[in-house]
């Protein structure tokens, strides 16, 4: 799912950077009230970044100019929200580009959308819904990761046809053959990345009640 430094032509990587910035901007002013109103939620913040930073920092080859990993935005998003992990999801992704290389400045806007904004925010619906039809709480987890993850590299797959369309299929060509490259990696890594999550969330469940929390 990063998309590569450079990669996108100019104008994209402007326009992703413009539609992504606002989301950030909401997301650190509700970060700021919820540490000041909470301050004890400081260790599961890191916890919720770190998670993200070691989950979506391993990475397998796949479309020219990106990659497939998990993306570790479900479990900040069900946390704390989808506003708050588009600020931890870009401190993720600032920090991957400038010590890994891993995605890139230009491409910032573009991977932040995808990854802290998109994803969670499906992440997010998808574990009220569950929460709504009553479904275990492990279950609602599983899903809200696991199709959070495939919902990021549904958005960079549309980002990248938008980019570059397919000669003969235009934008629909290019976005059935970026997906489909895509699926052959990050449907087995969205299913792992759901049962890690519900690992993540059991472990941080039993610290919170020992905490009294």
């Amino acid at each position: 799912m990063h998309i590569m430094e450079g990669f996108l032509p100019a104008g994209h990587a402007l326009a992703w950077t413009v539609v992504s910035a606002p989301f950030v901007v909401a997301g650190a002013r509700r970060l700021k009230r919820m540490v000041a109103e909470r301050p004890e939620a400081r260790l599961t913040l890191a916890a919720a970044a770190g998670f993200t930073f070691v989950l979506s920092a391993l990475k397998l080859p796949s479309v020219t100019g990106s990659c497939s990993h998990p993306t570790g935005t479900g479990l900040g998003a069900i946390q704390f929200g989808p506003p708050v992990m588009a600020v931890l999801g870009t401190l993720v992704l600032l920090f991957q580009a400038l010590l890994l290389a891993h995605g890139g400045l230009t491409t910032l806007g573009a991977n932040v959308f995808s990854m802290a904004v998109a994803g969670p925010w499906v992440a997010w619906m998808i574990w009220r819904l569950a929460e709504r039809l009553g479904l275990p709480s492990a279950v609602g987890v599983f899903l809200a990761a696991s199709l959070g993850d495939l919902a990021t590299y549904g958005v960079t797959s549309v980002q990248l046809a938008l980019a570059f369309p397919d000669a003969a299929g235009g934008f629909t060509g290019a976005l059935v053959k970026f997906a489909g490259v895509f699926a052959l990696t990050q449907v087995p890594l969205a299913v792992a990345e759901g049962l890690v999550t519900v690992v993540a969330m059991n472990a941080l469940e039993e610290r919170r009640l020992r905490a009294g929390i």
